[in-house]
């Protein structure tokens, strides 16, 4: 059985009446960033706040830090998209499990608080891993200057341990931006749900996917240059 290669399929009107499949292949793309940028705001603050708690002398702190990565950490992705979606408004009072069942574009902010939370646990590591490797002489000179165990995080570790870290959380992020298509299982139409769904309606299932391989491609290719250049503008001379 020959296949029919139909690559001008791109340029053909797609059967929901918006435009041609291609125009369904950049709303895809749109949500797909959209998602991605959203559920790294909430990792990389979280993330943050995990990693410190980890590496606080307070072992109540620890226990609190160490127990969120590894719930999180441990669980896979898509029992976790599950969870958030399809079980918690079933264990929430009926008002709120109705609201959010009614919730309109649902399935963006469930991908984007299961995304957020999910990858949190892993910049938490990053963040820790990061302090950590500074030289214990930072910490204790924050203290000599009379500073505040915040302001010597604020101000002297996480700069420094920031810039450490800066190429494992571009792949982080980039992890991230590729975890959103977990999201078209609850229904959200990013990327690939929408070379999915272009497959199914044109039957040109090898023009689609490798359409939005490219596509994957181009804007990891873009963030790696990006952080490159953030991480050149960032570095300390000398080091």
């Amino acid at each position: 059985m020959n296949y029919n290669w139909n690559w001008g399929i791109f340029f053909e009107a797609s059967p929901e009446g918006n435009g041609t499949y291609a125009d369904m292949l950049l709303s895809g793309l749109i949500w797909t960033i959209v998602t991605a940028l959203c559920a790294w705001v909430i990792a990389f603050a979280v993330g943050s706040v995990v990693g410190v708690l980890r590496t606080l002398p307070s072992r109540a702190a620890q226990s609190v830090g160490n127990a969120y990565v590894e719930l999180f950490r441990n669980i896979p992705l898509l029992v976790q998209m599950f969870l958030w979606f399809f079980v918690l408004p079933e264990v929430l009072p009926e008002s709120w499990g109705t609201w959010l069942k009614q919730l309109p574009n649902a399935p963006f902010y469930t991908a984007v608080v299961c995304l957020g939370f999910f990858t949190a646990s892993r910049v938490a590591e990053q963040v820790r891993a990061g302090i950590q490797a500074l030289p214990r002489g930072q910490r204790m000179a924050g203290t000599a200057l009379g500073l505040t165990t915040a302001q010597t995080y604020r101000y002297v570790l996480l700069p420094n341990a920031y810039r450490i870290i800066l190429p494992p959380l571009t792949s982080e992020f980039l992890n991230n931006l590729k975890n959103t298509s977990v999201a078209l299982t609850i229904g959200l139409l990013e990327l690939t749900a929408r070379a999915r769904a272009m497959q199914e309606f044109s039957f040109q299932v090898f023009e689609a996917f490798t359409a939005a391989t490219i596509i994957y491609i181009i804007i990891n290719l873009l963030v790696v240059t990006a952080a490159g250049l953030i991480e050149r503008r960032v570095a300390v001379p000398g080091r």
